[in-house]
């Protein structure tokens, strides 16, 4: 992966030929939203205006043919993150496989599900443990289970750089510990977690472990059966698929564990006035109409990317992210985020400018033709623990170059003098 090839893989994304406030656009925030290459928003038209129809309950050929791509996608999507097409399930995006994960156990530890769910169950005593650097999306739904089931939600405090370690995290597990839940990659830091180590020590303990794969599998090679995880999520938005689709992701044995969160048509068995069954997974958690072409979008872009190669992907981020942080750095005034040499990173760059609010950087920046991400990241906590209300985020993609790079280290040394926070 080469800076001219970063180039040419930049041609296939039409949004990113515009220019912004007449200067090209310098897009720095794929770890909000990835665009889309042509090829996704080609195969999401083609099924809209060839194949569209409902899937799993029809018997003319459309019904036949939309059944056909929607299960073909499960396929595709499965493969490339090293799953069976029967763990995964479809879901509106990350943020709500968390909570299906989280409300499925809840209803486990009511008893829903019977002995079957009876391995996933809480009560009063047990323990869940996040870390401290998590995105909301994987902090409030474990919040919401330990009121539900009477479990005590701990955590794995971050140091002054805003990062953790597996020293850290290991003290906290013991035998009341039943769910371990951890970014793959965090999305203020970088950080990519110790999954393998991790799900060992949880294994010790018999606890289940989830991984919010969102920054890690459009970034990185990922094989959930390698890193033997119970449950993973992830989005399609973040890795250049549709927004409204994410993956739910379940080792079959838990999956076959977890009471469905969402009912409805579609994820039913048998419905009497008195009582319904359930379809085995995935599809139990497929309740209501199905995101047919968001599905097949998204895998249309698991292929474009695995053609690439997440090998490639990751080596040209990682780069660029050391980059960043080396650069950003050696600016008067700036911190970055998470700048721990002891802790392993990916390819963003979260950074915060002494005496300019990241609201006026991100615009600054914008009036120069770079998007950039500002706030707190939907990480409260993190920023809180290191005194700061808001940070900058940079975060490259497999199209990101050079240039692009220059541009924001240009723009971003100028930002002081600018709002007057250099006297």
């Amino acid at each position: 992966m080469t800076d001219e090839r970063a180039r040419e893989l930049r041609a296939d994304f039409p949004i990113l030929a515009q220019r912004v406030h007449d200067t090209p656009l310098v897009y720095l925030d794929f770890g909000a939203t990835a665009q889309r290459p042509q090829a996704v928003l080609d195969a999401e038209r083609a099924f809209v205006t060839e194949h569209n129809s409902a899937v799993h309950r029809g018997s003319h050929e459309l019904a036949a043919l939309a059944t056909g791509d929607y299960e073909d996608a499960r396929e595709t999507v499965a493969a490339f993150v090293g799953a069976d097409a029967d763990e995964i399930a479809w879901q509106a995006g990350a943020t709500d496989a968390l909570n299906t994960i989280a409300n499925g156990i809840a209803a486990a530890s009511r008893g829903r599900g019977g002995d079957a769910s009876a391995p996933l169950r809480l009560e009063a005593g047990d323990e869940i443990l996040i870390t401290e650097a998590e995105h909301h999306a994987n902090l409030v739904p474990w919040q919401e289970l330990a009121l539900a089931t009477g479990a005590t939600l701990r955590y794995v405090p971050v140091n002054d750089h805003g990062t953790w370690a597996l020293d850290d995290l290991r003290p906290l597990v013991s035998d009341r510990t039943r769910v371990i839940a951890f970014a793959h990659v965090s999305n203020v830091t970088g950080l990519i977690a110790p999954v393998e180590e991790i799900v060992a020590l949880a294994s010790t303990v018999g606890a289940v472990t989830v991984l919010d794969a969102c920054q890690s599998v459009p970034h990185r090679p990922v094989d959930f059966h390698a890193l033997g995880v119970d449950f993973a999520a992830f989005s399609g938005h973040k890795m250049a698929g549709p927004n409204g689709i994410g993956v739910l992701y379940g080792r079959r044995e838990r999956l076959a564990q977890l009471p469905p969160a969402r009912t409805g048509g579609s994820m039913i068995e048998v419905v009497t006035m008195e009582a319904t069954t359930f379809m085995a997974p995935p599809t139990r958690f497929e309740a209501g109409t199905q995101p047919v072409s968001q599905a097949v979008a998204l895998a249309a872009a698991c292929r474009y990317l695995a053609e690439v190669g997440m090998s490639a992907i990751r080596d040209h981020e990682e780069a660029l992210g050391a980059r960043m942080v080396a650069e950003l750095s050696a600016i008067e005034g700036v911190t970055v985020i998470g700048n721990d040499a002891s802790v392993p990173r990916s390819g963003l760059a979260s950074f915060i400018i002494d005496g300019v609010h990241a609201h006026d950087v991100s615009q600054y920046l914008d009036a120069a033709g770079i998007a950039v991400r500002a706030g707190h990241h939907c990480a409260q906590p993190l920023h809180r623990r290191l005194g700061v209300t808001a940070s900058t985020r940079a975060s490259s993609y497999l199209t990101t170059t050079d240039d692009e790079i220059d541009a924001l280290i240009e723009a971003v040394s100028g930002i002081r003098a600018y709002f007057g926070a250099n006297r």
